[in-house]
């Protein structure tokens, strides 16, 4: 995608040289970060990438997969983690010396458990709402009918990610649904979450702010996102992983100087080398966090290569050895839509659909022309693409503008080369920003 930028720092190293190629070793749980691997090694770099429960076919004929990390740890020049529950690893890893892009301890609690989080929030500074932890659900029944207001149930301590979007948003202003929701459900929810937040619920404008680090600092310019996270336009139905995203990168901002900046000694201390990002609610009167991201997002870091304009091997690399440089990105927005099909709506025994749908080809109008599709569960067999594994999510789709307009104008189109038995993505990301833009400039963050 961003080939012909080849000198993509402007700063430090003033060559116009192109970068040396690299061995990249990538560890995960699941098949997260192959486009990002791919993207390497289209730049000619070798990369290597072990997947602890990947199924079988994800990624074949793009990326090279093992099935033993350890045995490569030696071999590579740095190491990418693209997942939280790794810290302990990470720590080790840097410790023998080894360029390590990743968690720590600290950051895999920093988002894998929201009550940490938001204590560490208020520990540095920074405003979070009321919230009290619970761990009975009576006792949670009785606080609602004392203390009667418009709440959220967030699942808490160190949950899986899946059993994160059991949350609920409360639209009574006297927290009667939240009330009944738990009367009726408590045995079942105890049986799924045995911990959980009930938050004081304020609404506003949903906003993340985010930035690599690289050990000791941020790498400038900060990155500034909107997820879409209901499936279906309008923000209607069940929570996804996320359905599309509209970025833009920013210099430092009123938003990030009252948040994620203020966390940087902490990040520091642990050694975090990664992407870092913080969601938001923010209105006229105050910011207040809500979660953390300690690691590349998805589909997050798709679309920022959309918008950074030096090599993917150059300042991953350079992250990973803890340089100080500043990231080359294009101005304007950048925008991300996801493709599904209806595979990632069914459970692993539903084998019949599942099987339907597997090995079906992915196929374009113009095959020449692949700008902005990113992959996520899918292989090339004899050249051919086409869906892999059980998850139903496919690719991400990018476009970028000087506008919103222009992004999703671009990124658009670009889903239109695109031919897939079923697919199906949202078609209105990035509508909401003329009223947020508005907004946000208004209560003075933008």
């Amino acid at each position: 995608m961003n080939e012909q930028h080849q000198n993509g720092n402007g700063h430090s190293n003033g060559n116009d040289k192109v970068f040396a190629q690299k061995k990249f070793l990538f560890i995960g749980y699941e098949s997260l970060s192959g486009d990002l691997a791919w993207q390497l090694t289209k730049e000619g770099h070798q990369v290597k990438a072990y997947i602890k429960t990947v199924e079988e076919d994800v990624y074949n004929g793009f990326v090279e997969k093992i099935t033993d990390w350890e045995s490569f740890k030696d071999w590579a020049d740095a190491i990418v983690i693209d997942d939280v529950g790794f810290g302990d690893i990470a720590e080790k890893l840097r410790h023998n010396g080894k360029f390590v892009i990743g968690g720590s301890k600290y950051t895999d609690m920093l988002e894998m458990d929201r009550y940490f989080g938001q204590n560490e929030l208020k520990k540095y500074g920074v405003n979070i709402l009321p919230q009290w932890q619970f761990s009975n659900y009576d006792e949670a029944i009785e606080f609602i009918k004392k203390n009667p207001e418009r709440y959220a149930f967030k699942p808490g301590g160190s949950v899986p990610s899946e059993q994160k979007d059991l949350l609920f948003l409360g639209q009574e202003e006297d927290g009667k649904d939240l009330l009944e929701l738990l009367s009726q459900n408590k045995n079942v929810l105890q049986k799924k979450v045995s911990t959980f937040q009930i938050q004081k619920f304020v609404s506003g404008v949903e906003i993340a702010v985010g930035a690599f680090f690289n050990g000791k600092d941020f790498i400038l310019p900060i990155n500034i996102n909107f997820e879409h996270k209901r499936v279906f336009p309008g923000d209607i139905g069940p929570f996804s992983g996320e359905m599309g995203t509209l970025m833009f990168w920013s210099e430092p901002n009123y938003l990030f100087k009252a948040t994620l900046e203020k966390m940087k000694p902490a990040l520091a201390e642990s050694g975090y080398v990664g992407y870092v990002d913080l969601n938001c609610i923010v209105n006229g009167k105050g910011i207040y966090p809500l979660e953390f991201t300690t690691r590349f997002g998805y589909p997050t870091i798709p679309i920022q290569l959309e918008g950074i304009i030096m090599p993917t091997g150059e300042w991953l690399y350079r992250m990973a050895k803890g340089e100080a440089f500043e990231l080359k990105t294009k101005k304007g927005f950048q925008i991300g839509i996801r493709i599904f099909v209806p595979t990632c709506f069914v459970g692993p025994k539903d084998k019949e659909t599942l099987e339907m749908y597997h090995d079906l080809p992915i196929l374009f109008k113009k095959p020449d022309n692949l700008d902005g599709v990113h992959i996520e569960d899918i292989k090339r067999e004899d050249g051919v693409w086409r869906i892999a594994g059980t998850s139903g999510c496919l690719m991400v789709v990018t476009g970028s503008g000087s506008t919103v307009v222009e992004a999703r104008q671009q990124a658009y189109m670009r889903i239109k080369n695109i031919m897939i038995h079923d697919m199906f993505y949202r078609t209105d990301v990035g509508l909401k920003w003329q009223i947020d833009s508005d907004k946000l400039q208004t209560w003075g963050y933008l």
